[in-house]
């Protein structure tokens, strides 16, 4: 097996394990499940570990690549107008391709799957245009991220409360695993030509705005639909007694994911094959290994889609279902908290994120640090999620003051610290969100007889909330122990790097 997909998998498998651990548990103490859901679960946890490490390696050779060289060609052309478009364009390619986008119109029950995708791709095309325009005119991240919220709260008051909270959940699912490596590389690519002082801060930022984007649409859309007609479905474990039967479910499954994958995947594979006429970048060896790596995105998306549609996302509903109908109901909170406190403590995505902070900052903010912070904040944030479920507060008297208190944060931290923590919203609101976390609370929300569209979404969007203050409050540790060090430490005794970083934060 290639030494890189078998990390991959590892790490899928570090994702998934602590949620299969949870469930297992609960099906011994509090929540009897029978055999054949047990074994649809662990097959579907099994693809899905499989899927998303030969996704993720897919991404990482395939998108990547791709993202950066066309932000570096984009940042050599000095066309505004043509910067703009490729933006728009690769903004909607991309996200019609997200595995996370799809999950989550699944289990819209107000429009049709492909409306929801459609409308959610516009949105984030629209705002990743912009994004692109702020590196290029080199605006200021943190004034356009505050007029931008700003409007999304206003805004608010005026959409359909059902709508409200798939809105803010749209935002978290679009920076997935497809999204976020492409669309980051694209900002590295466009900053890399550029050699001032604040070329590194500016190349975070784009997932931030392109998560801006689909909020702003399906609150759009919410005025033109009618989601109070609107009747849910939940997705039911197939009945099995044998082997057979549990390959024969998937297996019925697995020609239409295909189908729906290829149509996804094929049109960025085109504009890579008009990139590469047109640009001549890529060697033979590189053409070779991105080919590759589509084959590897388009196999594990197929596997994800399927494992977690299938065997996964249903046991996950009736979960929810079960432990809310008990008498129990309240157990809720704690076990949904464990469930995110884990989650993101193995999301492959937030450990790269640690570790990068670890190296901006030369290790101040250790990624240590950054685990301890995340895990918490993510395992407040579904506490409040189930809490909004037993309770029916709503979304806004929870998401409007986060965001208020982030964009308050981010006038006080350094510049770069602004975009990490921007863009690591959405990679905390992970596949794991999506397929487990989502699916628990519309099962519990059933079973309490409440409103899915108002009560059960908005889980995906308090996920995503949480790292927008965590990481900035790391950001204000690191500016207090800078402060701190040239305080403390004699300009005669400082090293050269030393007294450069702190005149580049002097700046910032």
């Amino acid at each position: 097996m290639n030494p890189k997909l078998k990390e991959k998998i590892r790490e899928s498998l570090a994702a998934v394990l602590p949620i299969t651990g949870i469930v297992l548990l609960l099906s011994i103490f509090l929540v009897p499940l029978e055999i054949g859901t047990v074994v649809m679960f662990f097959a579907g946890a099994f693809m899905l570990i499989v899927g998303m490490g030969m996704f993720q390696l897919g991404a990482e050779m395939s998108m990547s690549p791709l993202g950066e060289g066309i932000g570096v060609e984009m940042s050599k052309s000095n066309k505004i107008g043509l910067a703009a478009a490729i933006g728009f364009i690769m903004g909607v390619l991309i996200t019609v391709a997200e595995p996370d986008l799809q999950i989550l119109s699944e289990q819209v029950p107000s429009i049709p799957n492909s409306v929801l995708i459609i409308t959610v791709a516009v949105g984030v095309g629209l705002f990743l245009s912009l994004a692109v325009l702020r590196i290029i005119l080199k605006i200021d991240l943190s004034l356009l991220l505050m007029i931008l919220y700003a409007v999304l709260i206003v805004f608010s008051f005026f959409v359909p409360k059902e709508f409200l909270a798939v809105a803010f959940d749209s935002g978290g699912v679009t920076t997935g695993p497809i999204t976020v490596p492409f669309i980051m590389a694209m900002g590295v690519g466009l900053s890399s030509v550029r050699s001032d002082k604040n070329a590194s801060s500016d190349s975070f930022g784009l997932v931030a705005l392109s998560s801006v984007g689909p909020v702003l649409a399906v609150m759009i859309l919410g005025c033109c639909y009618s989601p109070k007609d609107a009747v849910y479905s939940a997705a039911e474990v197939a009945d099995v007694v044998t082997m057979k039967d549990v390959t024969r479910a998937f297996a019925m499954e697995i020609p239409q994911y295909a189908k729906e994958v290829f149509i996804s995947v094929l049109p960025i594979a085109a504009v890579f094959l008009v990139f590469q006429i047109a640009s001549h970048r890529y060697q033979r060896r590189q053409r070779r290994r991105i080919v590759v790596g589509f084959l590897y995105t388009y196999i594990g998306l197929v596997l994800f889609l399927c494992g977690v549609n299938v065997g996964f996302a249903p046991v996950g509903t009736m979960l929810g279902r079960e432990l809310a109908g008990g008498n129990q109901k309240w157990l809720l909170v704690p076990i949904g908290m464990l469930i995110g406190y884990f989650i993101v403590k193995a999301e492959p995505a937030i450990q790269i994120l640690n570790r990068q902070v670890q190296t901006v900052t030369n290790g101040t903010v250790s990624a240590k640090a950054m685990n301890r912070a995340l895990s918490i904040g993510v395992a407040v944030s579904i506490g409040l999620s189930v809490m909004r479920i037993l309770t029916g507060i709503p979304i806004q008297w929870i998401i409007i003051p986060g965001y208020i208190i982030a964009l308050i944060l981010s006038r006080f931290v350094p510049k770069i610290f602004v975009g990490i923590a921007f863009d690591s919203g959405g990679v905390a609101s992970g596949p794991m969100t999506s397929t487990f976390l989502l699916p628990l609370c519309i099962g519990a929300c059933e079973a309490l007889g409440g409103n899915i569209m108002t009560d059960a979404f908005g889980v995906v969007a308090l996920v995503a909330l949480t790292p927008l203050i965590a990481v900035q409050i790391m950001g204000l540790q690191y500016k207090f122990k800078m402060k701190k060090q040239q305080m403390m430490t004699k300009p005669d005794d400082m090293l050269p790097e030393d007294i450069d970083t702190i005149v580049e934060f002097e700046e910032e």
